[in-house]
């Protein structure tokens, strides 16, 4: 195996007792990225240079007995968590380039853990997308096959973990932009209880959190990250749970039809009903339950979402504006259609979301789920429909817990007969975001040896 493969928890170890060196580490990681880059187009502002210095850095630490929390370990960030000296520009070429002047709280956080940041990593046009698809960066691919889509909006943070671009990767998600990759890729994506993680520029729905190729290591990266932040009011302090379950007596809701939305592919289907056999057989009590939101609630999402993106659209420069990619454009062009009443009901869908989620967790402990309808559809599509007046079919998984603020995150259940991943979503009640993983892990334990992409 490649030390590019080795996990956090596996690193830290091999460094605690000398056998590895954070630099020998980064060397691994860096070659496997000047591999497989050309072809995935996962990074952004990738800097050997300074990654190298970092490295060294930890590696004096751990000589002189000063190590820290993620001392030398790879790590990579999606470019829309600002790191300072580098622009942020959300996918788009529409945005005018202006170096961050600070690291954003999870950023900082990685650095002061003693992280080495090798890059920011890619996402599509405005984090409004599925998929890679964006006017600033290349498109970004799926590792496990290269005409299909990595997912979005964090698509090279997932592309980079399952390709062993080392093995910590922070994403964003605001209605399913972390787990949707992750499903996609085959690796663990973490939704956080919302505030777990400092945005530092928050807002309804928006979350960070990690893409890691194991529970274990998403969980590291969580305890890591997670904590009060004085630049994000809604930010909480950190995660005070065990990296634990126990799964007999476990009330599991099991959700396989979102009631909205794209038809669940079987072989998805299949997957996440083995998935919950596996937690039959550990003495949980499975019940199937009936769809959680509605078409009406989806829709509304979409009028409130259509008319937010149209305003910050319409505030940029003509020349600006016109460099934003055309599916965006007319999915907004119909904004001024919609009128205040249409807006402020689709807001209050958001709220009947959570107040739909909350009801399930009176009964039940988890909720499982696919993350996704289908496997990852083709790289060039904007949108799994290809259809910008229906950008969300592919979401109803996913985005009633962005509303609710309940942590959910992935795991790999299975295999397509075409061989993409299926990732199964287990989302849980608030602030145990700790035990999401823990499940996410056993779950993982019944998962065929990972192969290399």
């Amino acid at each position: 195996m490649s030390l590019a493969d080795l996990t956090a928890t596996e690193l830290l170890a091999n460094y605690r007792d000398g056998s590895l060196s954070p630099v020998e580490v980064l060397e691994d990681v860096l070659a496997r990225i000047e591999e497989l880059e050309p072809r995935l187009c996962a990074t952004y502002a990738l800097d050997p240079s300074a990654a190298r210095v970092a490295a060294r850095d930890s590696e004096g630490r751990w000589r002189s007995g000063s190590a820290r929390a993620l001392d030398g370990v790879p790590a990579t960030v999606k470019e829309n968590i600002a790191t300072r000296g580098t622009p942020v520009p959300q996918g788009t070429a529409a945005t005018k380039l202006v170096p961050a002047t600070e690291d954003a709280p999870a950023a900082a956080r990685l650095r002061e853990a003693g992280a080495v940041i090798v890059c920011k990593t890619t996402m599509p046009e405005y984090g409004m997308l599925s998929s890679g698809v964006s006017t600033f960066h290349p498109l970004t691919r799926n590792p496990w096959d290269l005409s299909k889509t990595a997912g979005g909006s964090s698509a090279g943070a997932a592309a980079a973990a399952a390709a062993g671009y080392g093995p910590v990767h922070l994403g964003t998600d605001i209605g399913g932009s972390i787990r949707l990759p992750a499903g996609w890729c085959g690796v663990v994506g973490l939704k956080p209880t919302h505030g777990r993680v400092a945005v530092g520029n928050p807002y309804p729905g928006r979350a960070i959190g990690p893409l890691t190729r194991t529970a274990a290591d998403a969980a590291l990266a969580l305890t890591v990250i997670s904590g009060y932040d004085p630049r994000d009011h809604t930010s909480l302090p950190p995660a005070s749970d065990n990296f634990g379950a126990e799964v007999a007596g476990l009330r599991v809701a099991l959700l396989l039809d979102a009631g909205v939305g794209l038809p669940v592919d079987p072989e998805v289907s299949a997957a996440v009903s083995s998935a919950a056999a596996v937690l039959e057989k550990g003495d949980a009590i499975v019940e199937p339950i009936e769809p959680i939101i509605t078409r009406g609630m989806l829709d509304g999402l979409d009028s409130f979402w259509r008319v937010r993106s149209a305003a910050d659209i319409a505030a940029l420069p003509e020349e600006r504006r016109a460099k934003v990619l055309p599916q965006i454009r007319e999915w907004v062009s119909t904004a001024g259609e919609l009128s205040g009443f249409d807006v402020f009901h689709g807001y209050s869908q958001m709220g009947a979301m959570a107040s739909a989620v909350g009801a399930v967790f009176r009964s039940y402990d988890v909720i499982l789920s696919p993350v996704a309808p289908i496997t990852a559809f083709p790289a060039e599509l904007a949108y799994p429909t290809d259809d910008p007046s229906r950008p969300f079919e592919h979401i109803a998984f996913t985005v009633p817990y962005n509303m609710s603020q309940h942590p959910a995150t992935t795991v790999n259940v299975g295999w397509s007969s075409s061989g993409l991943p299926i990732g199964a979503q287990v989302a849980v009640p608030h602030h145990q975001d700790l035990k999401a993983l823990a499940l996410a892990a056993y779950l993982d334990t019944e998962r065929r040896e990972w192969p290399n992409p």
